[in-house]
């Protein structure tokens, strides 16, 4: 007999933890992150030697790029692609394995000095193949054809996590390397076309339970979808000419069209409730991030580390504090209100992006973006654990 979703997950014994995809992924990628930032700033200010093979500076904007979100886009994606195909989500013994292997991933990464050359890259890239492998199996079950191009993003994800490897083996400085501009690049397009789809829609929700008239753009018009062709090239030029004049001009171009798309979501609408705003704001930085990006190339800025911040600790750690944050509210039961716990978290992680970029400015800012990092990290698990690690209550389901 076929069994529900919420079957399935009533089915489970074990702990509340693998009873679904964001649980343990949502949970442990904001832990691990918290402690890598620990780490970082320690290392920073010459108190420990992490036990990489990777520089300091490397192994800090791996872990924060591929193995933070890596987890955070399978709890995501374990979560989102049941809904998308109709098949049944993963729960128990496999969810608990493939979270062991990302896992076992930020471990080998951490020791790798004491690991043959090519053992660490191999366990670390093990997890993204087994995640996109599942993922693809979920889509071809279920028919959902539109929806590979998100499997496709995580594939480009993967190979830059691989190039990153390649290029640190190869005693590239590998975080200022190809490998992780790729990454970035992707994940900016990830929010593109993800974020593309659930703003307006969570916006529209939010505007019609308010019988606000307004109504943001839909999402996917012809419009939206010009902007996201219009960004490989510029991003993809970026990734191979990080430095040049005419890649600083594209980058403004790009700036320009995503501010635009995301006016037409009606963003002065929303001040009324944190889970709808911080959404906004946090797709806000890839504008803000390409133009910082595009002004340095023009001026001829040989640093760009800050501007690129706007769209790593901006963009990236935002949008996925904003979506861990409403997913997990939503998907235990919970009023889709944001508490005031929840607002210092956001506003906390939008300081870590400010004072990052400004280090160019102040060296030492760079200990209060850490901090305030840690704020935003750390208050997700204390407020958000409890949650993540108790049943839902059945009449919730």
């Amino acid at each position: 007999m076929v069994q529900s979703s919420s079957e399935q997950m009533r089915a489970w014994r074990g702990p509340a933890l693998f009873s679904f995809g964001f649980r343990p992924f949502f949970l442990f990628g904001a832990v691990w992150v918290a402690v890598s930032m620990v780490l970082w700033l320690f290392s920073l200010s010459g108190m420990i030697d992490v036990p990489t093979r990777f520089d300091p500076v490397s192994w800090h904007a791996h872990e924060f790029l591929f193995g933070y979100l890596g987890a955070i886009l399978a709890g995501f994606l374990l979560t989102a692609v049941p809904n998308w195909t109709g098949c049944l989500p993963m729960v128990g013994r496999p969810l608990a394995a493939l979270f062991a292997l990302w896992g076992a991933g930020r471990i080998a990464i951490l020791f790798s000095a004491a690991l043959p050359a090519a053992v660490a890259p191999v366990i670390d890239l093990a997890f993204p193949v087994v995640l996109g492998a599942l993922i693809l199996r979920e889509i071809i079950a279920g028919k959902n054809w539109r929806n590979l191009i998100v499997l496709a993003l995580l594939a480009v994800f993967t190979m830059a996590n691989a190039l990153f490897h390649l290029e640190a083996l190869e005693g590239v400085y590998a975080a200022q390397g190809t490998g992780l501009r790729l990454g970035v690049a992707t994940a900016v397009m990830m929010i593109g076309v993800i974020g593309g789809r659930i703003i307006p829609s969570f916006t529209r929700n939010w505007l019609a339970h308010r019988e606000d008239p307004a109504r943001p753009a839909p999402p996917m018009q012809r419009f939206d979808k010009l902007v996201l062709l219009s960004s490989l090239p510029i991003l993809a030029l970026w990734v191979v000419h990080p430095f040049e004049f005419h890649t600083g001009i594209a980058l403004l171009i790009m700036s320009g069209l995503h501010l635009t798309r995301q006016i037409r979501w009606q963003p002065h609408h929303t001040l009324g409730e944190p889970l709808v705003w911080v959404l906004h704001l946090s797709y806000a930085f890839i504008p803000l991030g390409a133009f910082a990006l595009g002004m340095d190339q023009i001026l001829g800025n040989p640093s760009t580390a800050g501007a690129q911040h706007l769209w790593m600790t901006g963009a990236i750690g935002s949008m996925t504090l904003a979506v861990m944050t409403r997913a997990t509210l939503g998907h235990t039961g919970q009023s889709l209100t944001a508490s005031h716990a929840t607002v210092v978290i956001y506003l906390c992680v939008f300081g870590a992006a400010l004072t990052r970029f400004l280090t160019s400015l102040v060296v030492e800012l760079n200990y209060a973006s850490g901090v305030l990092w840690l704020a935003a990290f750390v208050g997700f698990a204390i407020v958000y654990g409890p949650l993540l690690l108790r049943r839902t209550p059945e009449k919730a389901r």
